[in-house]
Formats: structure tokens, C-alpha cells, sequence
């Protein structure tokens, strides 16, 4: 089983929402930096945002930036990623990952050690 687990994925018409989870029974997720990479057929893995670890503040890409909100839960327990206003070339496999060297986020996915097997995320009509 892979060390973090996404939820949340499916269909959504473009200009709606999901909500994507990732919960990691075994990682500590209030204090490790997490992050949420897409990834779409043919392409390459594509940062989308994090958060550093310790922090409540969120960071984003340019086109995630004033459409997706990532937080943490109330406990700790999972990190949320909100997408609304989705696009139909955002349709990828959404991945999170989370790191257990370093407390700062990256925008590399060599800069995690802990991944999650994946959501697929479709957007269309």
C-alpha cells in the first residue's frame, strides 16, 4: 500500500468543482511539507501547489493560483486540495506527496520521498 492515499477524484463538467483528499497514516502530515502534482497522458509530473511543513500557508502555480485552495484538516489527518472553475486540460492523474527530510515545499517531485497512488480527475461534457 502506497504511504498516502488520495480520494476525491471523477467527472466534473467543465466550470465545476472537486474536492481531492490524501491522507497518510504514516507520515507525519502537520509537519511535512505536502504538495499535489498532476499528471496528464503523455506529459510530464506538474507541480501544482504545497504547503511547507509547520505552516498554514499555501502555495500555488500560476494556473492553480485563485481556483484551487489547499489546507489541512481541523486534525491534521488530511490535506485537501478544493479545485473549482476546472478546466478540460486540467484532466490528469492528481497526485500527493509529502517529504520526510526537509520542511520546505518544492516544485520538483524529486523533492518528495512519499507519493500516493493517484485520482483521476476528468473534465469534461
Amino acid at each position: 500500500q502506497a504511504p498516502l492515499v488520495e480520494s476525491g477524484g471523477g467527472l466534473v463538467m467543465p466550470g465545476g468543482s472537486l474536492r481531492l483528499s490524501c491522507v497518510g497514516p504514516g507520515i507525519p502530515l502537520k509537519i511535512s511539507p505536502i504538495a499535489w502534482f498532476r499528471q496528464a497522458p503523455g506529459k510530464e509530473r506538474e507541480w501544482v501547489s504545497c504547503i511547507n511543513g509547520g505552516d498554514t500557508n499555501s502555495y500555488y502555480s500560476d494556473s492553480a493560483e485563485g481556483r484551487f485552495t489547499m489546507s489541512r484538516s481541523k486534525d491534521d489527518s488530511a490535506m485537501v486540495l478544493q479545485m473549482n472553475r476546472l478546466k478540460p486540460e486540467e484532466t490528469a492523474v492528481y497526485y500527493c506527496a509529502a517529504s520526510l527530510v526537509t520542511g520546505q515545499c518544492s516544485r520538483r517531485p524529486s523533492g518528495y520521498d512519499y507519493w500516493g497512488q493517484g485520482a483521476q480527475v476528468t473534465v469534461s461534457s
